[in-house]
């Protein structure tokens, strides 16, 4: 049972990226990009073999920075107010919140 554990976490550890760093390899931007449509990517790999969610060939940290803060501002809900904003407060009261 534990080596079949250990199995099934260390096979879902990362490894080395050999092609990251290289000429021409994808920054913030282009992470930021592929991000917000990463929804639309998954979907297209689903029928695409020659389609990838995420580009191997990036210049480490801040691709992966980018393409996080896309795919967080693609599955955020914009149209949800916020705690403390005046829109979220019932105007039962005389004075509002």
């Amino acid at each position: 049972m534990i080596t079949g554990l250990l199995l099934i976490l260390t096979s879902c550890a990362a490894g080395p990226n050999d092609l990251a760093g290289g000429p021409g390899a994808a920054g913030f931007w282009l992470g930021l990009w592929q991000g917000l449509i990463s929804p639309i990517t998954f979907i297209v790999s689903l029928f695409n073999d020659k389609v990838n969610i995420y580009e191997v060939n990036n210049n480490g940290n801040w691709y992966n920075f980018g393409f996080m803060l896309g795919v967080a501002r693609f599955f955020s809900d914009p149209s949800r107010p916020r705690e403390g904003d005046r829109t979220s407060c019932p105007r039962r009261t005389p004075r509002g919140c």
